[in-house]
C-alpha cells in the first residue's frame, strides 16, 4: 500500500462523508478512512447501511485519478479489488467451494448472496477532480432484510478480522489501480470483472430511469456501461440496479 495514506477511527458518522468534506478542505489523497462502526452509513440512493462493529468500514479518497469519462470505472476496479482478497484468503485458509462474483454496478457476491458494496461520489475542488469510493464488507453480521439476499464472510467460513482483511483488500486496490492506468487500461479490468460477473446471460429484473423490465444480461460496454437484450432490442443501462427474477 505504498503511497496511500490510513486513518483509523473507532467510531464515525460516515467514512465517506468525512472523506467528502476533507477533500473539499483540500485533503491530498490517496488517503485510505477505516472505522471500526458507522453511526450514518449510507448506500446507494441514500439507503441507511447498517455498520456494526465486526465488519469492514472503509473509504478511500482519490485527487484527479482519471479523465472524467473514467472515473465510474472504479467501481468495476474496486469491485475486483474486493473479489482479489476474498480470494486470496479463501485459498490461504483453504476454504473451498466459494463462487465469489462482482455483481454490476457495485456488489460483492458469494454463493449469491451479497457481502459487500461499493459506493462512488465525487465533486470538484478549485481545478481538481476527487473521487471518494466507500466499502462496507460483511465479515461478521450482515442484515436480516435487504433488497439482495445477504451472508457474511463468517457464516462463509471465512475467519478473518478487520485489520487481516484490510490488509489484503488495501494491497489488492493499490495493484488493481495500477493496472487501471487511469481509464487506459479498462479493457484489460472490464475482461477480468466479466470473467466473474454475477448471472452474466441470464435474465434480471432491471430497475433504471424509472423504468422496471426484464432483460438479458449481455455484457459491458467500454464505458462500463450493462448491454442487456430486452426483448430482442440491445439497450446500455448507465445507472440503475439488477434483482433476481
Amino acid at each position: 500500500m505504498d503511497g496511500y495514506a490510513l486513518r483509523h477511527v473507532p467510531s464515525i458518522g460516515s467514512t465517506s462523508a468525512t472523506l467528502m468534506q476533507d477533500a473539499l478542505n483540500g485533503a491530498a489523497g490517496p488517503v485510505w478512512l477505516v472505522a471500526d462502526e458507522q453511526v450514518d452509513g449510507k448506500g446507494r440512493r441514500g439507503r441507511f447501511w447498517h455498520s456494526p462493529k465486526g465488519n469492514l468500514y472503509a473509504s478511500l479518497l482519490l485527487i484527479d485519478p482519471a479523465p472524467a469519462e473514467h472515473v465510474a470505472q472504479l467501481s468495476f476496479v474496486l469491485a475486483l479489488a474486493l473479489r482479489d482478497a476474498v480470494s486470496q484468503i479463501a485459498e490461504a485458509q483453504g476454504v473451498t467451494g466459494l463462487q465469489i462474483e462482482v455483481k454490476w454496478p457495485n456488489d460483492l457476491m458469494i454463493n449469491g448472496k451479497k457481502c459487500a458494496g461499493l459506493l462512488l461520489e465525487g465533486g470538484m475542488k478549485g481545478q481538481s477532480r476527487f473521487v471518494v469510493i466507500g466499502m462496507g464488507v460483511n465479515l461478521s453480521f450482515h442484515p436480516d432484510q435487504s433488497n439482495h439476499p445477504a451472508s457474511d464472510f463468517a457464516a462463509l467460513g471465512l475467519n478473518t478480522s478487520t485489520a487481516h482483511f484490510f490488509a489484503f483488500l488495501s494491497d489488492a486496490v493499490a495493484q488493481r489501480i495500477s493496472q487501471w492506468e487511469g481509464g487506459r487500461n479498462f479493457a484489460q479490468i472490464r475482461a477480468d470483472w466479466l470473467a466473474h460477473a454475477y448471472k452474466m446471460g441470464e435474465v434480471m429484473r432491471i430497475n433504471a430511469n424509472a423504468e422496471s423490465y426484464e432483460a438479458r444480461l449481455e455484457g459491458v460496454d467500454p464505458t462500463g456501461g450493462l448491454i442487456v437484450d430486452h426483448m430482442g432490442r440491445q439497450r446500455i443501462v448507465t445507472a440503475g440496479e439488477i434483482f433476481n427474477l
